[in-house]
């Protein structure tokens, strides 16, 4: 018996990228399963972009005051009619086989959780593509998020992310985090027993942030909330966490050797750190402008996510404050 799935997209504002999602979902050589569009509070009216897809997807859309992503999602959760929730992020496209290879692999690879990978789309601008590169690149931390090989560890994100509505509900769903509430949901199932896959047919389109500054304020973001997680979840905690911490005050020592004893030995090893993510973005992308775009945003990458990792990591483990007093805007009080 083939599984039923029901879409769940939690949205703000997004009104242009709901519509080019709801267009590839459209197009989908399997078309038994439900969307369900959860408007977090919207500034702007979503309702004219739902009307174009009404009589052609089986469509359910749902407006409430804004809580963040986690909680939205709950809230489409408990709304969902089928056996298997599927989350994808607002600015995501889906192939055509999307939900035909959902199917298939749910068949074919036993778990109670599922997610897939990212990448760049052929139409995405050049600075979509190199932030793409730098989220999936093996020179960052996007290269060690999972792998095939670590399939009963990965760590499913909410972009591109399954979960037996059951269990879903016995975990309680999405925690009160607003940032980071996507591994923590995954670890929460790893804790109570439950599995989860990496399927490596449903790779998404994901646009991510359109400038360096507002994608340095979203790793940022991410690095803040990893110390929060592992206070949360002791028993997953990894050394790689800390590398672009690492990375970060390294680079910092490169300039105090260079300037205090007049060696440059770190800064080099930085240097061919740099020429290594230059050739291969060059590789992956076949753009040169792409390539040194992604050196650019691989740098802020690190430097941001590590010094949120600092930051966060001084104030819960040093300065001994709760999480939601550190950062209250990471949490939503349900």
């Amino acid at each position: 018996m083939k599984p039923t799935i029901s879409i769940v997209v939690a949205i703000f504002n997004r009104k242009d990228e709901l519509f080019e999602l709801l267009n590839s979902l459209n197009a989908q050589t399997d078309k038994d399963f439900e969307v369900i569009i959860v408007d977090d509070g919207s500034l702007v009216d979503l309702k004219p972009t739902i009307h174009n897809f009404e009589e052609i997807l089986n469509i359910k859309y749902f407006k409430k005051t804004n809580s963040g992503p986690g909680l939205s999602r709950n809230y489409g959760a408990k709304r969902a009619s089928n056996d298997w929730l599927v989350f994808v992020d607002s600015d995501v496209i889906v192939e055509k086989d999307y939900i035909e290879n959902i199917k298939n692999s749910i068949l074919t690879i036993p778990c109670d959780a599922f997610g897939g990978a990212d990448k760049a789309h052929k139409g995405f601008n050049l600075m979509q593509k190199a932030i793409s590169y730098s989220m999936t690149s093996v020179f960052t931390t996007g290269g060690i998020r999972g792998s095939k090989k670590a399939v009963s560890k990965f760590q499913p994100r909410s972009f591109n992310m399954g979960v037996k509505k059951e269990i879903f509900e016995k975990v309680g769903g999405f925690s009160e985090m607003r940032i980071g509430e996507d591994p923590d949901l995954s670890m929460t199932l790893w804790e109570n027993g439950f599995t989860t896959a990496f399927f490596d047919t449903i790779a998404v389109y994901h646009k991510r942030r359109v400038d360096f500054g507002k994608f340095s304020k979203q790793v940022y973001q991410f690095g803040c909330a990893r110390p929060i997680l592992n206070q949360r979840h002791p028993n997953y905690v990894k050394i790689s966490f800390a590398f672009p911490t690492l990375f970060l005050l390294g680079y910092i020592l490169g300039f105090i050797e260079y300037f205090i004893l007049g060696k440059g030995f770190i800064l080099a090893l930085y240097g061919l750190y740099t020429f290594m993510v230059l050739l291969h973005s060059l590789i992956v992308t076949k753009n040169i402008a792409i390539a040194g775009m992604a050196v650019i945003s691989t740098y802020i990458q690190m430097f941001s996510y590590g010094y949120g990792f600092l930051k966060s990591w001084i104030l819960l483990n040093v300065l001994k404050m709760k999480p939601e007093n550190a950062f209250p805007k990471h949490f939503h009080k349900v």
